[in-house]
């Protein structure tokens, strides 16, 4: 099957020769969303993240301060960092993350996560 040239969509993703871009239901989802009163919409929001991640540079540390707020399960607070990232994220995906592939020449940055 050739689909150059031709729109396309698969579970979360649409692509089309410019690129690929992330469903803009799953965008929607997180921009509509208000902020976590409990932990399980905080668990609710890192699972959404973790859906989009490949449209989100650097996602794990844009999402650092909800796992932090996971990491203290027995009480939940949503402080100030959690409110800042979560609007960041927000402004975030308001500008429609597209997947291209590099320009030939350019920069090519990559990020590792490592772990011990």
């Amino acid at each position: 099957m050739c689909l150059r040239g031709a729109r396309w969509s698969f579970i979360r993703v649409h692509g089309d020769p410019k690129g690929i871009e992330v469903n803009p239901l799953k965008i929607k989802s997180i921009i509509d969303m208000k902020a976590p009163t409990c932990l399980n919409e905080v668990q609710r929001l890192t699972g959404r993240i973790a859906a989009l991640s490949r449209f989100i540079s650097k996602s794990a540390e844009k999402s650092l301060p909800f796992f932090k707020t996971l990491r203290k399960a027995k009480t939940f607070e949503w402080g100030t960092p959690c409110q800042l990232a979560f609007e960041e994220l927000k402004a975030y995906l308001a500008r429609f993350p597209l997947l291209v592939k590099p320009s030939p020449g350019e920069t090519l940055y990559l990020y590792l996560s490592v772990t011990p």
